[in-house]
């Protein structure tokens, strides 16, 4: 009876482009030691990922099963995916992993900030998602996908035998009447695991899911949001999930899977593992999740190089600023115009332009058509204002960018297709999502 009505709500919930995962978990291993932050972040700082490696020591560690961004540069990128396809294995054939059973994980990330953010942890279906632009499916992205980075993610996911996720999925719950109510369900028991975060970066909680009395929840309220997507943005298709975090992991994952299906054929009910993917859900409106501008640096420009390059905006305008803290305030005034910082060789400076919308709207094509014309122009995304201040020396200029309003995002991507890429951050960088839970995606 139980099977017949797991069963029911699997299908139910593949209609909804989710599916029951069947997760993996390191067992009698330091927790601490095995969760390891998002790999594309903190992408100019080797000394952050060396101590996270000193950390790790020589424990079993989610560290040796990614490829930290910092690291593409290397001349030999094949011989380190290698070593983390050769350590799957090997963490596999060791008993490393515990195997959960078939059933979602609810999670409780308590953040450096005191903020509680509540997540649920399963798979869903790559048929359901399409990274280009002008696609309106049911999982969608938010932000701009580049082409030219995805080799390097699907080299590692090719041929893999495991996925670990830092994909964030957001739901448009107003209400909030999905994930508080899972977690009232689920924390009664005892959960997976709770461990502190290496790097000071907080919590976090896992229970498992898989009760039919919150299958059943789970169930009833993603259909509503799906159905009352028909009406609530434009064009009449529903939109239920949108990539709030990993677009180009999840990008990558996709064109795996299209990659199979060339291979081997699909015939609409195959269900390799590699049709899924692992991912988070969260609640857009869940007071824990924040937005925050993904500033640029711009390498070996110097600070009259990025106003003449900037000056290429519509009705630009600069003016002299004494400090960064001067500058932060005046960026996050609300204005007609739109604003941004400029740090550059201990000097600063306020920008304003008429174009309208988010700042990345004007900005990112500027710098794109910079780079593709042919300058000598290098640009790397930034989390955090810190960590751009202390990056922006010599000759390299930091854009300081405004804070992001998350409201209106479903219904601007609904309308108008994703925003410019990295426009937006899901919180700070120590509070993005950790390796913990992992999948078999290899045949």
């Amino acid at each position: 009876m139980y099977n017949d009505a797991m069963n029911d709500r699997q299908k139910k919930l593949n209609s909804l482009g989710v599916d029951i995962p069947d997760v993996l978990l390191p067992q009698n291993t330091d927790m601490q030691k095995w969760a390891v932050i998002a790999c594309d972040q903190f992408t100019q700082d080797p000394g952050f990922w060396e101590k996270i490696k000193t950390t790790a020591g020589g424990s079993p560690s989610a560290l040796n099963l990614i490829f930290p961004e910092v690291y593409l540069p290397d001349p030999q990128p094949q011989e380190r995916i290698k070593d983390i396809h050769l350590t799957m294995k090997r963490y596999l054939d060791e008993g490393v992993f515990k195997e959960t059973g078939k059933g979602f994980i609810y999670i409780e990330r308590n953040t450096p900030w005191s903020k509680t953010r509540r997540g649920l942890v399963a798979a869903v279906d790559l048929e359901r998602y399409d990274w280009h632009s002008d696609s309106r499916p049911l999982i969608r992205c938010t932000e701009g996908t580049v082409p030219e980075r995805l080799p390097a993610r699907m080299d590692i996911r090719r041929g893999a035998p495991l996925e670990l996720p830092h994909v964030l999925l957001l739901i448009d719950d107003d209400t909030d009447s999905l994930l508080p109510p899972l977690g009232d369900i689920v924390i009664k028991e005892e959960p997976l695991y709770s461990t502190p975060l290496m790097m000071n970066s907080g919590h976090v909680t896992g229970w498992f899911l898989n009760k039919q009395e919150a299958l059943s929840l789970l169930t009833e309220e993603l259909d509503k949001l799906c159905l009352r997507s028909l009406t609530r943005y434009e064009g009449g298709k529903p939109f239920l999930f949108a990539v709030g975090d990993g677009n180009h992991s999840l990008a990558a994952a996709k064109e795996i899977w299209e990659e199979y299906k060339k291979n081997h054929g699909f015939h609409g009910t195959d269900n390799p593992p590699c049709r899924y993917a692992l991912v988070e859900i969260e609640n857009i409106y869940d007071p824990a999740v924040t937005f925050e501008p993904i500033h640029r640096l711009v390498f070996d420009i110097g600070f009259e190089g990025i106003k003449s390059l900037l000056s290429q905006l519509p009705d630009f305008s600069c003016t002299n600023a004494d400090s960064v803290q001067e500058l932060s305030k005046e960026i996050c005034i609300k204005s007609e115009r739109t604003r941004m910082g400029v740090i550059c060789e201990g000097r600063y400076a306020l920008v304003e332009t008429s174009a309208s919308g988010i700042s990345t709207a004007a900005l990112q094509p500027l710098l794109d058509s910079a780079v593709k014309n042919g300058k000598p122009l290098s640009v790397d995304y930034i989390h955090d204002e810190k960590e751009l201040l202390r990056l922006t020396n010599n000759h390299d200029a930091g854009i300081l960018l405004p804070p992001v309003e998350k409201s209106g995002l479903f219904e601007t991507v609904g309308r108008f297709g994703p925003l410019p890429r990295k426009s937006f951050s899901m919180g700070h960088s120590l509070e993005k999502r950790f390796y913990m839970e992992s999948r078999r995606i290899l045949v």
